[in-house]
């Protein structure tokens, strides 16, 4: 009974076709955010065949700035931070990648930036060469990466204006304010963002101390704008003005 059991399940295989290769990307909770949303299912198949998979913890680091650019990722889980550091020892950070980020592509042979992991962090990681490669055959994948470049051109453009014309209340506004959108809140009031890294992070990215980012922080909290139930929750409760204040209206 046994062995005709299993010649009716291997006929019954048979009929229905080959079993599909079944593919992690296409559960990949950010799939329509990261490089891969415009593929077809086939051409995912090509990447996740050179992809490897990666967890860090907390302040742990992807890559330090130098370090030869073998490999670049895709941020899955978790808030990824970007910095370079000055022949002071001072730290600019240059930005913080959320969910589909995408990060390490480099035009020499080293990375000219570090990353570390702000969160508990997941990476999808390909190697350079193999990238490049599929990038020549797979236009969808060229065009996703040339978008995402273009994307970064435009933060560098606006983190010189928010570095170089913006008082410390308008940065902290327009850094708060970037937060609410990427969480898609817009302009409802009493809603909470989640600042996943700490006030120093905050300050090395928007060029101020960490005293004038807390004593900036309190005086929102004292004028309504928001409140500060814990160090990484913000209930904004005057959405409206932080944007106002971003723009630079006062």
């Amino acid at each position: 009974m046994a062995l005709q059991s299993a010649a009716t399940r291997d006929s019954r295989t048979a009929a229905q076709g080959p079993a599909r290769f079944y593919n992690p990307c296409e559960a990949c909770a950010v799939r329509g955010a990261g490089i891969c949303a415009p593929l077809e299912p086939q051409e995912l198949e090509r990447l996740s065949a050179i992809a490897g998979r990666s967890r860090l913890g907390a302040e742990q680091v992807v890559f330090c700035e130098g370090d030869p650019a073998d490999t670049v990722f895709a941020v899955t889980e978790g808030t990824v931070r970007l910095s370079k550091m000055l022949l002071d020892g001072r730290r600019q950070i240059t930005g913080f990648l959320s969910p589909g980020g995408f990060l390490g592509i480099a035009y020499s042979d080293t990375y000219s930036y570090s990353a570390e992991a702000v969160t508990s962090l997941a990476l999808c990681r390909f190697p350079r060469r193999q990238l490049e490669g599929l990038i020549v055959e797979l236009p969808g994948l060229e065009r996703r990466l040339l978008s995402m470049a273009f994307d970064e051109i435009k933060a560098a453009q606006d983190q010189m204006v928010l570095l170089g014309c913006k008082s410390a209340e308008e940065k902290l506004a327009t850094f708060l304010w970037q937060w609410c959108l990427k969480a898609g809140r817009r302009e409802r009031s009493d809603c909470v963002i989640d600042l996943p890294m700490n006030r120093t992070d905050i300050a090395d990215y928007l060029g101020l101390t960490t005293e004038t980012v807390s004593r900036t922080f309190s005086r929102f909290a004292k004028e309504g704008i928001l409140a500060l139930p814990s160090t990484h929750d913000v209930i904004l409760r005057r959405p409206e003005r932080l944007k106002e204040m971003a723009s630079g209206e006062f």
